[in-house]
């Protein structure tokens, strides 16, 4: 690692001799691919012969460091995500800095270590990239873009478009929620709970090919990430023009996610997940479904939460372990800002 009074200086990005050897020395050596040692301007890619996902995505999370994760290894999963859930086997990432003068470069190698780890992890290639250096006071420490691509089986189109979605159609999600918002708070505010809460950060595209695989009752996909679970579920109801119930008792929910949401009055339908999907699947195929991902660790408190209905087209609403309901809206304004 090094040592702790190096800095990201202007110089590591004026193009120069100091921005190649932090390029070789650093991105280079951790993010190591065949496409990315030419250091050409452009990666050459071998050409995928069906259809292609392409996403890209921002990451100004703040702290940069949380429980279970930091901003590299989010960058790879939160991309990784957006393809997976999209029907498309991730393939190639590109990443970009943008690094705040001064930036201690021992922290830098410490997130370029675990993006890496993470895209090993995930199965992708690190195929090209950029780095931008900005004065001091310009940028808050550090800012990661990446881009992604992956290949989508003709079976799998139909997964992020939720089609042939009716009621009586279930609706399952792999693991607690909330977890992700509420780690990143407790650092932000130096809450010091009993239970501490650790980001559900993590690459399900293992998951959610295993799922692909081995069931037909897919019908739609996504990733409760920004927002939180009630905003997907209200973009999908009022898409499909129908209605969708949620059991409160249902719902998987860490003691420390609970606990911090009643004392800082948020819903944890609303805060952000980094390892989290929510699937709608047809009656027939659910429970098969959800044995396929209990016996995935990333989806081993995965749980039916709810279901499709011709009630209340286009609104979301919570039967409530009391017996009362009420809907659930999307997010309005941004209590968690910097999340991701």
């Amino acid at each position: 690692m090094r040592s702790a009074e190096e800095k990201i200086l202007l110089s590591h990005g004026n193009g120069g001799r100091m921005m190649h050897q932090l390029i070789e020395n650093l991105f280079l050596k951790h993010f190591a691919s065949e496409a990315l040692s030419e250091q050409t301007d452009a990666a050459i890619l071998s050409a995928v012969t069906q259809e292609i996902a392409f996403t890209t995505d921002s990451f100004v999370i703040d702290p940069l460091f949380f429980p279970g994760g930091n901003i590299g290894k989010l960058a790879v999963c939160g991309t990784v995500n957006d393809l997976a859930v999209s029907g498309a086997d991730p393939m190639y990432l590109s990443v970009s800095f943008i690094i705040e003068e001064g930036f201690p470069m021992k922290d830098l190698e410490l997130i370029v270590v675990s993006l890496a780890e993470e895209a090993r992890n995930a199965g992708v290639s690190v195929v090209t990239g950029d780095t931008k250096v900005v004065n001091k006071g310009k940028c808050d420490k550090l800012f990661i873009n990446t881009a992604g691509v992956g290949s989508v089986r003709p079976g799998n189109l139909h997964v992020s478009q939720a089609q042939g979605i009716q009621p009586g159609d279930l609706i399952l999600i792999n693991g607690s929620i909330g977890d992700h918002g509420m780690a990143v708070m407790s650092v932000r505010e130096s809450f010091n709970f009993r239970s501490p809460v650790v980001s559900d950060c993590a690459s399900l595209n293992h998951l959610i090919k295993e799922i692909l695989d081995h069931s037909q009752g897919v019908k739609f996909m996504r990733d409760p990430t920004r927002g939180g679970v009630a905003t997907v579920l209200n973009e999908l109801a009022g898409k499909i023009k129908l209605g969708i119930e949620i059991d409160e008792a249902a719902l998987p929910m860490s003691k420390g996610v609970s606990a911090m949401c009643e004392l800082l009055g948020f819903d944890p339908l609303h805060i952000a997940n980094e390892g989290k999907v929510i699937i709608v699947a047809s009656p027939a195929e659910a429970g098969h479904i959800l044995e396929i991902m209990k016996k995935n660790p990333l989806g081993s408190c995965g749980a039916i939460i709810g279901r499709v209905v011709d009630d209340h087209p286009g609104k979301v609403v919570l039967k409530a372990e009391t017996g009362g309901r009420r809907i659930i809206d999307t997010l309005t304004g941004d209590p968690l800002p910097r999340i991701c």
